[in-house]
């Protein structure tokens, strides 16, 4: 396994908990995952595999009003997510 797998399997597990935590917008994860240490997470490392989540059935998201500017896309665990984290 290539460090970079490590990597983004260690970063899947990561964004699994926090959106067990409650809906989330997707920078507002990138702020969470710098504050725990994971500086090197960029958006462009985030938003691929939220995707990739969202296809396996283990996340949903939804569009809502931002009070303070666009939309933003919300996430949160579908039961099969839960079941993983």
């Amino acid at each position: 396994m290539s460090t970079s797998q490590m990597l983004k399997g260690i970063l899947e597990g990561c964004l699994l908990a926090i959106i067990s935590e409650g809906e989330i917008y997707g920078y507002e994860m990138s702020e969470k995952l710098a504050k725990y240490g994971f500086t090197m997470a960029s958006e462009g490392s985030i938003y691929p595999l939220l995707i990739r989540m969202q296809k396996e059935g283990l996340i949903t998201s939804v569009m809502k009003e931002s009070p303070s500017g666009p939309k933003r896309k919300y996430y949160t665990l579908t039961e099969k997510g839960e079941e993983v984290t």
